[in-house]
């Protein structure tokens, strides 16, 4: 049984007519008999009576109709689906972000975004780098905001870089600032109590290479939070952490030092998987984020 067949069999039963049917899905009308014939001979039965000229459904004719205008409401359905997906009708977008990305660059973009596309719904996953490029390679995200360089065991990933950001050290207001007040070197952090994100983000894993890299081992007072629970123990003044610029800066109760000598930076990238293309609505989105 074949699509086109259904279509002029609910022609000539509408029409009564296969000339009039015919023209109404506009093929001749010896292939649309032809078409007819081969309907009835896989269905087994004779679906029209063609007595004296006069074109009545049979009682088999009479069963389908029912179900081939349904089947074909349903290809309509899906037809309209997929065209109001590809014009960025509907759809949605999984999108992964490091929580300063969240904070920062997401909100206007994802602003510009919706105001284009108001039927895209947006799922976004705020976590640490290392674990966005966990879900990418797995297919749970269609794009991520990553830092690079990507660790050796990240799968194959194309990346667009984005901007760098400066890190600095955030400490409580209410507190001495920490080293003599201006700017922080990295070694200067040996002597400072730290509050330290959990395993999985980056900035963890930055900050503990910067420290070896100038001879010793940063001193934890909590360890495993998130980004905000992390700004919360630094407020309460339970230790110094490193964040991005855009992360510290602004915040009631916290204060920010610049990090002097050879500044901690990251480069941020977005990411999506080489082996797969990422959906209409995510690439539309991926050329506001490039811009």
């Amino acid at each position: 049984m074949q699509f086109q067949q259904l279509l002029y069999f609910v022609a000539v039963a509408e029409t009564r007519h296969f000339t009039r049917a015919a023209e109404r899905v506009h093929v001749a009308q010896p292939s649309l008999s032809q078409q007819i014939k081969a309907l009835e001979r896989e269905l087994g039965a004779e679906l029209f009576s063609r007595a004296r000229g006069n074109i009545a459904l049979t009682d088999a004719g009479e069963a389908l109709l029912p179900l081939a205008r349904r089947i074909l409401a349903d290809a309509d359905t899906a037809r309209q689906e997929v065209q109001e997906l590809a014009q960025l009708r509907r759809g949605r977008v999984r999108l992964g972000a490091t929580p300063s990305m969240c904070t920062g660059l997401l909100p206007d973009v994802l602003r510009a975004f919706h105001a284009a596309h108001p039927g895209i719904e947006l799922l976004i996953e705020e976590s640490g780098s290392l674990d966005l490029v966990r879900e990418l390679a797995r297919g749970a995200l269609d794009l991520a905001l990553i830092v690079l360089p990507l660790p050796p065991s990240a799968p194959a990933l194309t990346t667009v870089e984005l901007l760098t950001e400066d890190l600095v050290v955030v400490s409580s207001a209410e507190l001495p600032a920490p080293g003599e007040g201006g700017e922080l070197t990295v070694s200067a952090l040996r002597d400072e109590p730290m509050v330290m994100f959990r395993h999985g983000y980056d900035l963890r894993e930055l900050t503990v290479a910067a420290c070896r890299a100038e001879g010793f081992e940063p001193a934890f007072t909590v360890e495993g939070g998130e980004m905000d629970a992390v700004l919360g123990f630094v407020r309460a003044g339970l230790g110094v952490a490193v964040v991005p610029a855009m992360v510290g800066h602004g915040r009631p109760g916290l204060r920010t030092t610049p990090l002097a000598g050879s500044p901690l930076r990251r480069t941020i990238a977005l990411a999506h998987r080489t082996d797969v293309a990422p959906p209409r609505a995510a690439r539309e989105l991926k050329r506001i984020l490039v811009g």
